[in-house]
């Protein structure tokens, strides 16, 4: 067995909330049949070139829209699980050194990985080990500085929690970058990743400049997230996008097809003078 994990960011400092993160988990059992099919329902839709979320407007919205149908049936299955993370600006973390702030991308990325997934309750009987495998979305910084925050990932394996849950990676060179063209999952990850970051920051209300009604492109992204959107509230009616979501046992952290993560820092303080960014 082997978890197949594909991550990416979006947003780092939007109006309202930043520092977006996404995840797609897949069972290494399931992988092969859900990548085939979701690449021949891109194909059979005429879809060329790369499916992201920048890229939506009218004239693919219904192509979008059916990618998506396929992807969240299989959330539905919890044949693929959804994890997205992110900050609210009006919640301001504390005491930082200057090397936290530096290296805040990193850092929130790491804790993204290592808490999102639930993994310490993903392997409960402990029966058999299971490794996994990471495709980034390519880093943005120096290699350098890349490489030693794999390593810090690649590390993990250490802690008592994956140990306890006999995860591992079987070298280093399982957690890489991905060019996200080739990777399909990938693709749709950014689709609902952008959706959830589009709708969070406001954008589905922006109207361009001099302009008493929004773009069609901005309805079109708002159609598709309506869609997203209804697809997670029939996994969870009532579903808080702008918040946490919910558990009935911590296994839920794990077990739960698609869950969200408002982060808030340990040390915090509300910020009473933050006005939202302006575009």
């Amino acid at each position: 067995m082997q978890y197949i994990i594909y991550t990416d960011e979006s947003e780092k400092y939007g109006k309202y909330y930043g520092n977006f993160y996404g995840g797609a988990l897949i069972r290494s059992a399931d992988f092969d049949a859900i990548n085939s099919a979701l690449n021949t329902k891109r194909e059979a839709l005429n879809i060329h070139g790369e499916i992201k979320w920048q890229k939506v407007g009218e004239a693919y919205l219904d192509k979008y829209t059916q990618m998506m149908e396929l992807f969240f049936n299989y959330i539905a299955q919890d044949k693929i699980k959804i994890r997205i993370m992110f900050t609210q600006n009006i919640l301001q973390p504390t005491g930082l050194s200057k090397e936290q702030k530096e290296n805040q991308y990193f850092l929130l990325y790491y804790q993204f990985f290592k808490h999102v997934f639930g993994f310490q309750y993903s392997n409960p009987s402990s029966f058999r080990p299971i490794s996994l495998y990471i495709m980034m979305d390519q880093l943005p910084d120096k290699k350098e500085k890349n490489e030693r925050f794999k390593k810090f990932i690649y590390n993990l394996q250490d802690t008592d929690v994956f140990r306890k849950a006999r995860l591992h990676f079987n070298s280093m060179s399982d957690i890489g970058e991905a060019t996200s063209h080739d990777h399909i999952i990938l693709q749709c990850l950014d689709v609902v990743l952008g959706s959830i970051e589009f709708k969070l920051n406001g954008k589905n209300e922006e109207k361009p400049e001099g302009k008493r009604v929004r773009g069609k492109r901005t309805r079109a992204k708002e159609k598709l997230y309506k869609y997203i959107n209804k697809r997670i509230r029939e996994i969870y009616p009532g579903f808080n996008v702008g918040d946490s979501t919910g558990i009935s046992t911590h296994a839920d952290r794990w077990n739960h097809p698609y869950r969200h993560w408002k982060f808030i820092p340990s040390n915090n303080q509300i910020n009473k003078n933050y006005v939202p960014k302006r575009k």
